[in-house]
C-alpha cells in the first residue's frame, strides 16, 4: 500500500492518501468536530476527483478527535 499526507489539490489537500491494490481511501482529521463534516469537506473539495478514472473503489473516511477524551471520537465511511 501506498500511503501520502497532506495532498494538495485544486480545492484543497486531504490528510491522508492510501492506494492498495483494490482501494483508494481518502481520509480527513477533525478535532472537535464531527466525523460528518470530514467527509462533507471531502465531498465539497472533490478530493477524489484526481481518481474516478481509476478502477479501484474510492472509499471516504472522516474522523473525528477529541481533546477532551483524548481518542477518536467517531468516525464515518463513504463509498463514492
Amino acid at each position: 500500500m501506498d500511503v501520502y499526507t497532506e495532498v494538495h489539490s485544486a480545492a484543497g489537500r486531504c490528510d491522508i492518501l492510501i492506494k492498495t491494490d483494490l482501494y483508494i481511501y481518502v481520509m480527513e482529521l477533525k478535532l472537535d468536530d464531527t466525523a460528518e463534516n470530514a467527509l462533507q469537506q471531502i465531498k465539497d473539495k472533490g478530493y477524489l476527483k484526481p481518481y474516478m478514472s481509476d478502477s479501484r473503489k474510492k472509499i471516504a473516511v472522516g474522523i473525528a478527535f477529541s481533546t477532551v477524551q483524548r481518542t477518536v471520537k467517531e468516525y464515518k465511511t463513504k463509498e463514492l
